[in-house]
């Protein structure tokens, strides 16, 4: 099975009205209302990314992975019933709220929503974000990358690797268990975490810009919000992203954040296991405070160490400083 991205995720919520402020005051995604309190939003050309749905739950709907083309849909619903995996093929009314050409429904050990797909649609009108910023590396890398708790290692993690066909980028053994996958050259698409998934496994989304300048700006606009910051601004052992994690509507947590490292050669990639989850920062005050206290130990290490990790991020113009004066307004 060859999966090209993370395509789409749906969002279940029980208050969906608060979606709208949150996704485009602050996140900056571009929103459509598509009425009866549905929201899409939108980050890249795809015409969009996320669909927010009303429920009697929070947390995730459902996750669209992408494939090639219909052969490869049908050749991935092929394997799924081989290995005694039920799946149902999306209705024309799915697929079109979906914005995709055809795909199929199948749940994961721990009853997450799976969809394969293929056929996304782009817009002819050109990404435009809710305020100013930069934009979002998204595009072939897909929206960005999803992680679940899970208490079923066991069978989560030979699902997502040996039957859809992820490859182990990186892992951690203690002080408790993780994996993180790639299906394309984004360091990781899915984080398997060990711990109590709560009402929902669903642990966090991430989404990633393209300026350093929009992470800090954000940074700024969640600090002027008591309890927005879930985890405090650091930077990741795995994949180098610098980035913090906010409170969702939903109650899972958003990670946002810049400078992500790419796998170029995957089959050239020797996963390594990691010393701990981030090299400075990342405070995780939701944590057990056992925990809390080992993921610090872990960053006092990576210091007395002086482990650094270089910096890897797209070519792009940024911005020009000449054009701010000294007073701070534009020249």
């Amino acid at each position: 099975m060859d999966i090209l991205e993370m395509g789409y995720l749906g969002v279940a919520a029980r208050a969906p009205g608060d979606w709208l402020p949150f996704a485009t005051d602050f996140l900056g995604l571009q929103a459509r209302d598509l009425g009866a309190d549905h929201l899409a939003l939108r980050m890249d050309a795809r015409k969009q990314r996320a669909l927010i749905e009303p429920s009697d739950r929070n947390g995730l709907a459902f996750l669209g992975l992408r494939v090639a083309d219909a052969a490869a849909v049908t050749q991935a619903g092929a394997e799924l019933d081989a290995a005694g995996v039920r799946t149902a093929m999306l209705s024309p009314g799915e697929c079109e709220r979906r914005h995709i050409a055809a795909g199929f429904a199948f749940s994961d050990p721990d009853g997450n929503r799976l969809e394969i797909f293929h056929g996304a649609d782009d817009d002819d009108a050109p990404f435009r974000p809710a305020r100013p910023l930069g934009g979002f590396r998204a595009g072939s890398l897909g929206f960005g990358h999803v992680a679940f708790s899970t208490l079923n290692f066991a069978k989560m993690d030979p699902f997502y690797r040996d039957l859809l066909g992820f490859r182990l980028s990186d892992y951690i053994e203690t002080p408790l268990q993780a994996r993180w996958m790639h299906v394309n050259p984004r360091h990781h698409s899915l984080a398997l975490i060990e711990g109590k998934p709560g009402d929902h496994p669903f642990h966090h989304l991430m989404l990633e810009y393209l300026h350093l300048d929009d992470v800090g700006r954000l940074y700024d606009m969640a600090l002027q919000k008591e309890g927005l910051i879930r985890t405090s601004l650091g930077r990741h052992s795995n994949d180098h992203m610098l980035s913090f994690y906010s409170q969702s509507p939903g109650g899972f947590l958003i990670e946002t954040g810049w400078g992500g490292q790419l796998i170029s050669d995957s089959a050239a990639w020797e996963p390594r296991e990691l010393f701990g989850l981030s090299l400075w920062g990342h405070d995780r005050s939701w944590m057990p405070p056992d925990l809390r206290a080992a993921m610090r130990a872990k960053n006092e290490y990576a210091a007395r160490e002086g482990l650094l990790a270089t910096v890897q991020a797209d070519a792009h113009p940024g911005f020009d400083l000449s054009r701010v004066t000294k007073t701070g307004g534009a020249a």
